[in-house]
């Protein structure tokens, strides 16, 4: 569904130039449900903003789809936002209209579109846990209840990729978790890619899959595994909890981001020297 390759996003003013991707590479596929961890200033938000066509990149590949982001005239844009990405903002002014009830928000990417269907409007309210709430407005509603709006806006157009900007920043732990049950229920029965994004290590853990990003690039990718999976039921052994393997993340050049914890332990700075014993890749300081 996403392959990101080398991308690089440079923001320029007068006399600054800021590289906030340095050739990321990224993919995700179609139907799955994923998060993209980082601390503030890693890019997440950046890449978050090109796949949903609210940013151009500088440089590399980004494919989403049918849809190659570098090469979009702005009429495809726009037919691109509608119909293939759906967005969800942490700030809810960003995703609700104050003056509409909640059908009527949901409702108004539909006629933006040229296609209004207050039947479906109405399911994904209900979807949502909203079923007695869609005629309220939005100050009639509670915080965890309008990011549940929020998400039924973002699936109001049948979207194939849902992207989360922290989603669940602004709620209590216990919406959170409504929230991330709406999810996946998404992601099973309507067959829609979710991307989130966070700083939340215990939310991006109720994902199977997550990539971490260090300076504008993907640094390591960790792997839901439960140990007990029985592999002739599918199922796992009653309280077995799931667990994350780690992986580092190799470009196709071969280069990878060693954590920082490990350089520093070992007191390397830019230079390290490299052996392989026939079974391992050894990095030691330099003699």
């Amino acid at each position: 569904m996403i392959q990101c390759e080398g991308l690089v996003k440079i923001f320029k003013s007068s006399d600054v130039e800021v590289v906030a991707l340095q050739g990321l590479n990224l993919t995700v596929n179609q139907g799955e449900m994923m998060a993209i961890i980082g601390n503030s200033g890693s890019g997440k938000s950046t890449l978050l903003n090109i796949l949903g066509g609210l940013d151009r990149p500088t440089a590399g590949t980004a494919v989403v789809g049918d849809w190659d982001l570098l090469k979009m005239t702005d009429a495809q844009l726009v037919e691109y936002k509608r119909h293939t990405v759906g967005f969800i903002w942490q700030n809810n002014g960003r995703n609700l209209l104050p003056y509409l009830t909640a059908l009527e928000n949901v409702e108004t990417p539909m006629i933006l579109g040229g296609k209004r269907d207050r039947a479906y409007a109405m399911q994904l309210l209900e979807w949502v846990g909203l079923k007695d709430r869609m005629h309220n407005k939005l100050h009639q509603l509670s915080g965890g209840e309008q990011q549940r709006v929020a998400i039924a806006i973002s699936l109001s157009n049948r979207p194939k990729i849902l992207l989360a900007d922290e989603p669940t920043g602004s709620v209590d732990s216990e919406t959170c978790d409504t929230i991330m049950n709406i999810f996946r229920k998404m992601n099973k029965e309507l067959g829609v890619t979710i991307v989130i994004v966070t700083h939340d290590l215990t939310l991006a853990g109720k994902v199977d899959r997550i990539v971490a990003i260090r300076d504008g690039l993907t640094s390591t990718e960790f792997v839901k595994r439960n140990p007990n999976l029985d592999d002739e039921q599918g199922l796992s052994e009653a309280g077995a909890p799931d667990v994350h393997e780690a992986f580092v993340i190799i470009d196709r050049a071969g280069r990878l981001q060693v954590p920082k914890e490990y350089l520093e332990a070992l007191s390397i700075d830019s230079r390290a020297t490299l052996e392989f014993d026939g079974e391992r890749i050894v990095i030691t300081p330099p003699r």
